[in-house]
């Protein structure tokens, strides 16, 4: 077993108080046709016309519904999941969940002009339909290009094409950003992101897009796919240099096989926001990208790498105010802390123990 180093340890204690403010730069956006009515096939192949600007949306899913914020949408929302409770003026939709999925009756009591219903919401489809709900089925999306696809989807439904293309270019400005930060990265840390009794997120998933764009290689998406249930065995052969959390999961790196890990025995850990995570969606990808990268490479990272929203906004409704990355530490707060000095000295004392737990390595 691998002792734990003095320096990890110190990681522990100054770590909780990283945090980051990243502000600017500057990239356009163009507007798209948006003209009534439109016809517009769906992951079901079913066409799907919407003859006006619907006035009346609801997502039975959150990343729909962070999605219609982003794009200046929300006025439009009249129903949405409990899961995207944090939005700004969330309460005062109706909340149409069920313990599993979405509750039908609840979703044609907010009397809907479309329904958007993402991948996770599949089970719900055909019973909204023989509701005689509007429905627009989208694909899932596992990748970056994926969710810059299904914002320009739902604003073309929802008539906000042009906020649409200002969400996609402020995830893209942010995305070339991030990628820059790490572009001529050779070793690279490896990742889990375990989900809890074994479950991991593997390859073909939103995860590991994120993962991947933050510098990391998720190790589990060498051999498997989607989000398959490993045993300890598997696990402890995957040996990740570190593990990425959320206020779900703070304390796994703690619990075994996690703990027998380079990662559990280092104490090494990402701390992200469980919505930023599971939810595909533009601000998901933004948040996610600049938290995870100054954590990963504190020396490489620069605060002024973050693009503001404002910087392509023309038109939509005014950001919320935690568009602004920060470190994500486990919470179930709206925003995190600002970046301090503590903060990156945590991240870089971070950097070391990965370079350590390798140097350990049989």
């Amino acid at each position: 077993m691998r002792r734990r180093s003095l320096v990890c340890v110190f990681v522990l204690l100054v770590g909780s108080f990283a945090g980051i403010t990243p502000a600017s730069a500057t990239p356009a956006a163009q507007a798209d046709d948006c003209s009534f009515p439109v016809t517009m096939t769906d992951a079901t192949g079913t066409e799907v016309t919407i003859e006006e600007r619907p006035a009346r949306v609801t997502t039975t899913n959150p990343s729909a519904a962070q999605t219609m914020w982003e794009i200046g949408g929300r006025s439009q929302v009249v129903g949405l999941t409990q899961y995207a409770s944090y939005l700004d003026g969330a309460e005062s939709r109706t909340n149409v969940s069920a313990s599993f999925g979405v509750n039908v009756e609840r979703v044609v009591s907010t009397n809907p002009d479309l329904v958007i219903a993402p991948n996770a919401s599949a089970g719900d489809v055909t019973p909204l339909r023989q509701a005689g709900v509007t429905v627009y089925h989208l694909p899932a999306a596992t990748t970056i290009e994926d969710i810059r696809t299904k914002t320009t989807t739902i604003g073309r439904l929802t008539g906000n094409c042009e906020g649409a293309s200002e969400a996609n270019a402020w995830m893209d400005a942010n995305v070339d950003a991030i990628r820059q930060v790490t572009a001529d990265v050779e070793d690279r840390p490896t990742a889990l992101y375990p989900l809890g009794g074994g479950y991991v997120a593997a390859g073909n998933t939103f995860v590991t897009s994120l993962i991947e764009l933050a510098g990391a290689e998720n190790v589990a998406a060498r051999n498997h796919t989607q989000y398959p249930q490993l045993s300890d065995e598997v696990i402890l052969q995957l040996d990740p240099d570190v593990l990425f959390v959320t206020e779900n999961t703070a304390t796994v790196a703690e619990t075994e096989p996690y703990a027998s890990t380079t990662a559990g025995e280092t104490n090494l850990t990402v701390a992200v926001q469980v919505r930023n995570i599971n939810q595909p969606a533009p601000r998901s990808v933004v948040s996610f990208a600049h938290n995870a990268t100054a954590q990963l490479y504190p020396d490489r990272y620069d605060a002024d790498s973050y693009v503001p929203r404002s910087a392509v906004t023309k038109t939509s409704e005014p950001t919320p105010a935690d568009h602004t990355p920060s470190t994500d530490q486990p919470t179930t707060d709206a925003s995190g802390p600002g970046f301090t000095a503590v903060g990156a000295l945590a991240a870089l004392l971070t950097l070391v123990c990965i370079q350590q737990g390798r140097r350990r390595r049989p």
